[in-house]
């Protein structure tokens, strides 16, 4: 089964960061995807840009057209930062694999949905 390992963190331009920190911070990734390679276990992932640079579709009403917005839809403290897919066994091996991801306020896990594709 495929679990999405959600990172949420502090909104960070990684643009902007001093190199030692960003370095310091990849470093950390590059373990956990050494640490995925060793196990043999499938995955993908990507680092998204700040939620400044979301764009948000909304329902405007009922028969009426999507709403197009700057912005991600809510206003947080932490953002999605970033993600990883990983194939797991279950939820304990997903739980145990998501152990080693590096977290800055939190990684939410979460199945795949298996639309038949």
């Amino acid at each position: 089964m495929k679990y999405m390992l959600m990172l949420f963190e502090p909104d960070t331009d990684w643009d902007t960061v001093p190199e030692a920190e960003r370095t310091a911070a990849l470093a950390e990734h590059e373990a956990f995807i050494a640490y995925l390679r060793g196990r043999g276990i499938e995955f993908s992932g990507e680092a998204l840009r700040p939620s400044a640079t979301a764009t948000t579709l909304r329902p405007a009403g009922p028969g009426e057209d999507l709403l197009v917005t700057d912005g991600p839809y809510v206003e947080l403290k932490e953002n999605l930062a970033g993600y990883y897919v990983v194939e797991a066994a279950d939820l304990d091996d997903a739980v145990e694999i998501a152990r080693h991801c590096p977290t800055g306020t939190g990684t939410e896990i979460r199945p795949l949905w298996d639309a038949g594709t």
